[in-house]
């Protein structure tokens, strides 16, 4: 069975041409349920550069399905046996003007839009850069 990834490394998902923030906004809740933005802010807001894409990924997934320890094995090969959405689809940079960067490692960290550290990683030419989707069609 072929297993999928989502990880880039030394890459910048930068913020959608579409994204309607100019700044980072922390992603705010609209009812009961957590929403997936909301989810992958927490994890990565505080866990800089500690965990990959697919780790992420897997772990909001999980966290919705309320999956139990015993069934975590069997989802996660589940996931990954079919593509996944990346990053570059997720509300994040998207919606709420966050850039994703991976390092070499392949783990990642929120880049607010207007922080001079995301500045530097887009005037770096060792750093891929790729666009998050539009929200809307062009």
């Amino acid at each position: 069975m072929k297993v999928h990834t989502t990880n880039y490394f030394n890459t910048l998902i930068e913020v959608a041409e579409d994204c309607p923030a100019a700044i980072g906004e922390v992603p705010l809740s609209k009812g009961d349920a957590r929403s997936v933005a909301i989810a992958q802010y927490d994890l990565l807001i505080s866990n800089p550069y500690r965990f990959t894409s697919d780790e992420i990924l897997f772990q909001v997934f999980a966290e919705r399905k309320e999956l139990t320890s015993d069934e975590m094995s069997s989802a996660k090969k589940a996931f990954f046996s079919k593509g996944q959405p990346c990053f570059r689809a997720s509300p994040l940079p998207k919606r709420y003007g966050w850039g994703i960067h991976s390092n070499a490692e392949g783990k990642i960290a929120l880049i607010a839009a207007d922080s001079s550290a995301y500045e530097a990683l887009l005037k770096d030419v060792t750093v891929e850069k790729v666009k998050a989707m539009r929200t809307k069609r062009a």
